[in-house]
């Protein structure tokens, strides 16, 4: 269970205390009238989160009362959320027309007890007698009606006598109630439409507010979990349940603020709206903050749900900022993607004094992440660099290929312009080149210095690829409907060059092309023949650029974004070459780290207590660095020398990277030494093999159905198993020895 327990988490800790419930059981009920999107994501990670953390159950039930808009696509686009998101819910999906006959009759109770009525006013009238919130409503005269004479109409409703809006079965309750919500709300309406599950059988369909609560009932769901639009509808759901004075246990209503992203739309309406007009390529397009949209896109479940955990449950609604969304996929890709070259708009180069081929050794991860694997570069004569990449008259500050400058081609040699040709127009289409043959990367003994590295492709070898960048869909921060719309939202680019080893691979696995960003390739369009990659995200937030011109000068921070050249300052530049080539930084965080004043000088000051430059800058370049977004670094409740002592925990193997993460945000909120954070909450991570070897006994012994799957060859469960296990220690356990465990026993 999470260390931080939110409101809801402590109402059903407090009701479990108190006998109130033997079994937690929650519900996740949307309509099947679209697909599921973000706000939904939050939703199901609440209700499912809640039910997991107290071993109780999750419902995934559909709502599907009302049948002018619902359809069996949905339901199955809503099934493979909860699924995609990591979440089981049960033996089989629920839904509301299940409990038609027994809503049914609860109605018919309510209208014996003199408690319902049927209504024959128009929509017009009902909404006029309901008054105001500063005007009491009047009750229908309708509501007068017998017992008798009520079973009677809505028996013949039921059975489709009458016309759609002829007559409409309400709650008899207060008319002069404050909450209007409680101003005899209507239960039943009529709908001569096919139902996509039950037919023609029903002619009346129940409204929400009196279906959810009896649906929540009949389920034995202990904790219904809404958002906070349906406060008010608190009033009705006890009503309903307290009226019909049914068994206890009972459940309560209880309401979370819902998710609101700027540069985001989620309201169903307003996203069918764009499928049904060709805005967007239907519910999945990677442009949509629907699941299915981010999971097209290349998304991955986890970066949903540490979003999720990031923002947290709140009692009142709040605008959050969709670059935290982007962050969290950026953070869980960072350290699990394969880096390879991909050249966007590719520039001919000929090597003119190379001759042959060869294939070059080439890491798919740099140094500072903790994963391995490395692949074959072809390489001869004949590359395509990206046309960024030289200019032919260079501004200040750009360190790429030019006619006076050479560059060193990633993972290959150095190389430098020779001649440039061009084309009747004037345009370059050639550059031709020398390379030093001694410059070879991991063995240079050329001695010559250059400023950066281009990534490359060969050219007999490289297959063309189509490539998908996307941006926000909407320009604007509150959008309000295709009006709206980024026109630049989608850019294809037709033909692009990559690396021959990413078609080779399973075509379901995410890269990270360098300095372009992350990519994935497209589970619907993508085949041998015509390989497609969808941008996921930038390496770094290019929005703000966009945007800077509204800015004073002044506030305009100097950054690099998506391999866009800023010039840096000589002090800049200094730092930068310090920290690639003395320091072995990698070139995106040493640029990071020099280009902002605050960062570089707490880097400084951490690195003269402990020399670890890899791991500090990686922390400082993105825990202190999101910090220092809004704040200053006299600000800061921790200090250089505290994370200094936290990296030093790390590299002694003391604690493991998440509880690192989990120390960090209490250093944050707190100020305290980290050691003592370690010591108070004992986090000291374990790394015993006979400590740990038990629980990953336990594990495979209730998991037996995995570990067939994983013996048949789905070699993929060996991450569920470590997961499993970590999730048991809290983190606490060394993942390198539970890897090695877990991989053993599995044999």
């Amino acid at each position: 269970m999470s260390e931080r327990k939110d409101f809801l988490r402590t109402i059903v800790a407090d009701d479990l205390k108190a006998g109130k419930y033997d079994e937690v059981v929650t519900r996740f009920p949307p309509e099947p009238n679209g697909f599921p999107h973000i706000g939904h994501a939050k939703s199901i990670a609440i209700n499912f989160g809640i039910a997991r953390d107290y071993d109780g159950h999750c419902n995934l039930r559909m709502d599907d009362t009302n049948p002018t808009t619902e359809d069996t696509k949905y339901v199955e686009a809503l099934k493979d959320a909860v699924e995609w998101l990591g979440f089981d819910w049960g033996d089989s999906v629920y839904f509301t027309s299940d409990y038609f006959p027994k809503i049914y009759d609860y109605a018919i109770e309510l209208i014996k007890m003199g408690k319902a009525y049927v209504d024959s006013l128009n929509e017009e009238e009902i909404r006029e007698y309901r008054g105001t919130v500063n005007e009491v409503g009047k009750r229908s005269k309708y509501a007068q009606r017998s017992v008798e004479e009520n079973l009677d109409l809505f028996e013949r409703m039921k059975n489709g006598e009458f016309k759609e809006g002829e007559h409409i079965l309400r709650a008899k309750i207060d008319m002069t109630a404050a909450n209007m919500k409680m101003r005899d709300p209507l239960m039943y309406r009529i709908r001569h439409v096919h139902h996509f599950r039950t037919g023609d059988e029903w002619a009346v369909y129940p409204m929400y507010d009196f279906a959810h609560c009896l649906s929540d009932y009949i389920e034995g769901v202990s904790h219904s979990i809404c958002t906070l639009e349906f406060e008010n509808n608190r009033d009705v759901y006890n009503w309903v349940l307290d009226t019909l004075g049914l068994e206890p246990p009972r459940p309560y209503q209880h309401e979370f603020a819902r998710l609101g992203i700027n540069y985001t739309m989620m309201s169903k309406r307003k996203l069918l709206e764009l499928v049904q007009s060709g805005v967007v390529n239907g519910w999945d397009d990677p442009r949509l903050p629907t699941i299915a949209g981010y999971k097209r896109k290349g998304y991955t479940p986890e970066s949903i749900l540490n979003f999720c955990d990031q923002i947290g449950i709140a009692k009142a609604n709040s605008m959050v900022d969709v670059s935290q969304l982007e962050f969290c996929i950026r953070d869980d890709l960072n350290t699990k993607v394969p880096r390879v070259m991909c050249v966007i708009n590719p520039l001919k180069v000929s090597i003119i004094n190379y001759e042959g081929s060869e294939e070059l050794d080439a890491s798919y991860y740099p140094e500072d992440v903790p994963k391995e694997g490395s692949r074959k570069l072809p390489f001869s004569k004949e590359i395509y660099i990206d046309r960024d990449d030289f200019m032919e008259n260079p501004s200040k500050g750009y360190f790429r290929l030019t006619p006076d400058q050479p560059v060193r081609l990633k993972h290959a040699y150095i190389i430098e312009c020779k001649e440039i040709i061009k084309d009747a127009d004037g345009d370059i289409v050639e550059i031709k080149a020398h390379y030093y043959p001694k410059s070879k990367s991991g063995a240079d003994t050329s001695g010559i210095k250059v400023k950066s590295a281009i990534q490359w492709v060969d050219a007999a070898t490289a297959k063309e690829v189509e490539v998908r960048l996307y941006d926000r869909l909407f320009s604007c921060e509150s959008p309000e409907g295709i009006e709206d719309i980024n026109p630049d939202s989608l850019k294809v680019i037709k033909s692009a060059l990559i690396e021959p080893v990413v078609i080779t691979e399973k075509p379901d696995e995410r890269f990270q092309f360098e300095r372009e960003g992350y990519f994935y390739a497209d589970p619907v369009d993508y085949s041998d023949e015509k390989p497609v990659f969808n941008k996921i995200v930038g390496l770094k937030d290019s929005w703000a650029k966009k945007s800077k011109e509204n800015k004073p000068k002044s506030q305009a921070k100097k950054v690099q974004i998506d391999g866009e050249v800023i010039p840096m300052s000589e002090a800049e530049q200094v730092l930068f070459e310090k920290y690639q080539n003395e320091l072995g930084l990698n070139s995106e965080v040493a640029n990071t780290l020099a280009r902002d004043e605050q960062l570089s000088s707490f880097y400084e000051a951490a690195l003269s207590i402990h020399n670890t430059p890899i791991t500090l800058a990686n922390i400082i370049s993105n825990e202190v660095a999101r910090e220092l977004k809004e704040k200053t670094l006299s600000s800061l409740k921790f200090t250089a020398v505290q994370v200094a002592e936290l990296v030093k925990m790390l590299d002694d193997t003391t604690i493991s990277n998440k509880i690192a993460k989990l120390v960090f945000e209490e250093m944050v909120k707190s100020g305290d030494n980290p050691t003592q954070i370690v010591e108070a909450k004992g986090l000291i991570q374990i790394s015993d093999p006979s400590k740990i070897a038990p629980i990953i006994d336990e594990i495979i012994e209730k998991n037996s159905e995995n570990v067939a799957k994983f013996k048949a060859g789905n070699t993929k469960l060996l991450g569920f198993f470590v997961g499993q296990v970590l999730k048991a220690t809290g983190g606490k356990a060394n993942p390198k020895v539970v890897n090695a465990l877990v991989a053993e026993k599995l044999q």
